[in-house]
Formats: structure tokens, C-alpha cells, sequence
């Protein structure tokens, strides 16, 4: 016998996990109905149908923002992220920026915030001036 831990791959730690019985569901034919007992005891148990389809990667749906609902989204749990790479110097500008923005105006502000905040003003600037906008001009280098 070995005495080496059998642990899980790669696979199995990174998966991602639907809701209770999913592995259930997904093995279990169409046809089969698999009831949900509720955690409240004075609610009655429901049928669940096995799925369709394998959800897609995407989970939300693709929207076009309106100029009207274009806002940043402010403090929330984000779902989606990107990574950027700053050089020291833009990095120091983006402190400083906070800084400035809690010690001489008041406003308690993270970098993810601030970034945000200038996505949308960039955004929105770019759908009403189009060709003049300055993030078209800066990216021209005029």
C-alpha cells in the first residue's frame, strides 16, 4: 500500500460548480425529473428537469449600454476583471490622484474606483464626440 495522499487534479479543483446535485442532473437523462427539497421545512419540495444544454463560458448576457445607463458601477462585487500593467510613474499619478481626491476634496475613493469613474467619463466622451474625442486624439497622438 502507498502511503502517497491521493488527492484530486486539476481538473476537479477547477471546475466550476452549479448548484446542489448538478453532477446528478447532468448524468441522469431528460426524461428523468430529480425533486429539490427546500431548506424551509413549510415549503413544498419541487421537480427540477435535468438541463438541456452545457451552460456556455459567458454566464451574463451581452448588453448595450444606453448614454442614459452608461455610469460606472461603483462599489459591487465584480464578476469579470482585467489585469493592466502601469508603469511607476502612471501608478504614482493614480495615488496621487486618491489622495487628492480624499485629502483636499473629501472623497473616499479606491483605485479600481477611480478607474472605473474614468473608463465611463472616456466612454461617454467617445459615444458623443466620436472623431473628437480625446481618447480618439490621444490615441493619434494629436
Amino acid at each position: 500500500m502507498s502511503r502517497r495522499a491521493s488527492l484530486p487534479g486539476a481538473d476537479e479543483l477547477f471546475r466550476s460548480s452549479p448548484p446542489n446535485l448538478s453532477a446528478v442532473r447532468d448524468a441522469l437523462p431528460e426524461s428523468i425529473q430529480i425533486p429539490v427539497s427546500s431548506s424551509n421545512p413549510s415549503q413544498p419540495t419541487s421537480a427540477v428537469s435535468a438541463p438541456t444544454h452545457k451552460p456556455s463560458v459567458r454566464t451574463s448576457t451581452r448588453r448595450r449600454v444606453a448614454n442614459i445607463d452608461r455610469s460606472p458601477s461603483g462599489r459591487e462585487r465584480h464578476e469579470e476583471k482585467i489585469t493592466v500593467y502601469l508603469s511607476p510613474e502612471e501608478l504614482f499619478d493614480l495615488d496621487q490622484a486618491r489622495l487628492l481626491l480624499r485629502g483636499d476634496l473629501g472623497l473616499a475613493a479606491d483605485r479600481g474606483r477611480i478607474v472605473r469613474e474614468s473608463i465611463a467619463v472616456i466612454i461617454a466622451d467617445l459615444e458623443a464626440k466620436g472623431e473628437q474625442s480625446i481618447l480618439v486624439r490621444r490615441l493619434r497622438g494629436i
